[in-house]
């Protein structure tokens, strides 16, 4: 390929139309920052055109259920072994600590909990349907965005069940909806190295699919920056993008994407792999500008400011992400390989604001909310 032919590939992304993996890689590789950038701020404006430049974000906090895991994934500083070595330092989150942290996430005018946690070996489908119960009890109002598609498989496996009776039961428990944790790449070969004890990148798609057929809303994400390669990322986009094709049509499936570099510190892949995070900012622009290009039926892409820092996410709402995510009143697991990176319901605004957009407070299904009256604010750091 050419110039011409990047001029093409360009044009056939401009006009919304699926690019394969190989225009996709194509793209990546050679077109111009600036040019990603134009294609990318064109596609969100013309999906978002009756927005007036509105940027949203969400106040959340991220509990997790358990840290106790078996997954091993090389990238986690998070997880510890079900082994009496670990007994100190293992934990099941009880309700009286649910009820703490959800009363406090109130405070701060958040209306949801992300609720995920390790794979852990007793814990089947009674243990979190039971949880999502009691937690609607307590608090009716609170939405459960809660597991990912490898705990479902891992629970699915546990009962020896289907992935559609495991969502079933839990959506009838309360789930409102289910994140895209675990994708890390979307390629078998990266998944063995790096995850071996997690899903299989087909069993991931499936649980998502099911999800769909059941009218829970999910979102995608890619944790990118390792040992992939780029066809494996535009393999992944593309894999997303199908499943999303395959939904029933009055069902929302994917309503977001969110990409975020590996985060290295102190990790088992850094230690003994010696792989560690080179993204720059410009290449994670250029990941932002290409998951709005590959994924036109995708409607938000979301930057990743908890990894990635205010400026390269303020960039970011111009290369085609149109939501900040949330001020994530609390998140242990990429913080714990070495994302630094705070805001609060302030300071988020006001980043949006100087990247010239409107912020706009919403919900998981991407509802506006009103800003509450009163938000407890905390301590910011960025």
């Amino acid at each position: 390929m050419n110039s011409n032919n990047t001029n093409d590939l360009l044009h056939k992304a401009i006009q919304g139309q699926d690019l394969s993996v190989a225009e996709g890689e194509y793209l990546f590789e050679h077109a111009a920052t600036a040019e990603l950038m134009y294609v990318g701020n064109s596609l969100r404006q013309a999906q978002k055109r009756d927005t007036n430049g509105i940027v949203t974000w969400q106040i959340d906090r991220n509990v997790n259920t358990t840290n106790v895991c078996v997954a091993n994934c090389k990238f986690c500083n998070f997880f510890v072994p079900p082994s009496t070595k670990y007994a100190d330092r293992a934990y099941i989150t009880d309700l009286e600590t649910y009820k703490q942290k959800i009363a406090e996430t109130i405070r701060y005018g958040g209306d949801q909990l992300l609720l995920q946690g390790g794979h852990h070996p007793d814990l089947g489908l009674s243990f979190y349907a039971n949880l999502f119960r009691d937690l609607k009890e307590m608090y009716p109002n609170i939405k459960l965005h809660a597991l990912g598609p490898p705990e479902i498989a891992h629970i699915a496996q546990l009962e020896q069940c289907s992935y559609k009776e495991v969502l079933t039961e839990l959506k009838s428990a309360g789930m409102d909806s289910l994140p895209g944790a675990g994708a890390e790449i979307l390629s078998d070969r990266v998944r063995r190295l790096i995850a071996q004890g997690k899903c299989t990148t087909q069993q991931w798609l499936d649980v998502m699919r099911a999800a769909h057929q059941l009218r829970l809303t999910t979102s995608g994400t890619m944790m990118f920056g390792h040992i992939e390669t780029i066809t494996e990322r535009m393999q992944h986009l593309v894999h997303l993008r199908t499943v999303q094709y395959e939904k029933p049509a009055d069902a929302k499936g994917f309503l977001a994407f969110i990409p975020w570099p590996y985060q290295d510190e102190g990790t088992t892949l850094r230690r003994i792999k010696q792989v560690r995070n080179n993204v720059t900012g410009d290449e994670y622009v250029r990941m932002i500008a290409i998951s709005r290009i590959m994924l036109p039926n995708i409607p938000n892409i979301q930057a990743s400011w908890l990894t990635v820092g205010k400026q390269i996410a303020q960039i970011s709402l111009h290369a085609g992400a149109n939501d900040f995510g949330s001020i994530m009143i609390e998140e242990n697991v990429v913080s714990a390989a070495g994302a630094p990176h705070r805001f609060t319901a302030n300071s988020i605004q006001q980043a949006i604001r100087e990247a010239g957009f409107v912020p706009q407070l919403r919900n998981q299904q991407y509802d506006f909310r009103e800003i509450p009256a009163a938000i407890e604010e905390q301590v910011v750091n960025y």
